[in-house]
């Protein structure tokens, strides 16, 4: 697999091997010692598996005491998807990467535990899986507004679906308040 370093630090773009013919594809999705060979070490807990429509955004999300880490991908469709820098005493706190994720490039993102994470679907539907580094906890659960003016995100869609939850997430300022 092929494992591009991004802007943030241990935030990993992953294209596996993709192996196909007239037939289809196959490929490893994950694989503990070549995974723990481009760093990311820490064990899995827990997978989910969301499915949405064009336009939905989830996000942005995060854990406050019990951060997550995530592993990735799409099975079916296309998302954009965003990691957000939200440890104010990082060098790039504020900053974000934002990679298409799909069914055709097969790319994997690894968003180290310490993130806002979010994505928003750009095909007509798409199924979307996570591996994750620790449990979820809905008391645990923060946010980072999808569209704050200092974070900059450029996404895709002009009017995303969000969920009364999103709607209602803070800006980065009042995170660090």
């Amino acid at each position: 697999m092929k494992v591009i370093e991004t802007a943030l630090p241990g935030v990993l773009i992953i294209e596996p091997k993709v192996f196909g013919d007239h037939r289809g594809f196959f490929m490893e999705t994950f694989q503990v010692d070549r995974y723990r060979e481009a760093g990311i070490t820490l064990p899995f807990v827990q997978d989910n598996h969301s499915r949405s429509q064009r336009g939905v955004l989830r996000g942005l999300h995060f854990q406050k005491t019990r951060p997550q880490g995530k592993l990735v991908s799409v099975s079916r469709g296309a998302v954009y998807d965003v990691a957000v820098d939200i440890d104010p005493a990082s060098g790039t706190y504020g900053r974000f990467v934002g990679v298409e994720l799909n069914d055709e490039n097969h790319r994997q993102l690894w968003i180290p535990p310490g993130y806002a994470h979010g994505f928003c679907v750009v095909s007509g539907v798409a199924d979307f899986q996570y591996k994750c580094t620790d449990f979820y906890f809905p008391e645990d659960e923060g946010g980072l507004i999808w569209n704050d003016p200092e974070v900059g995100i450029p996404w895709p869609i002009d009017e995303p679906q969000l969920s009364a939850k999103d709607l209602k997430n803070p800006r980065l300022r009042e995170l660090a308040a």
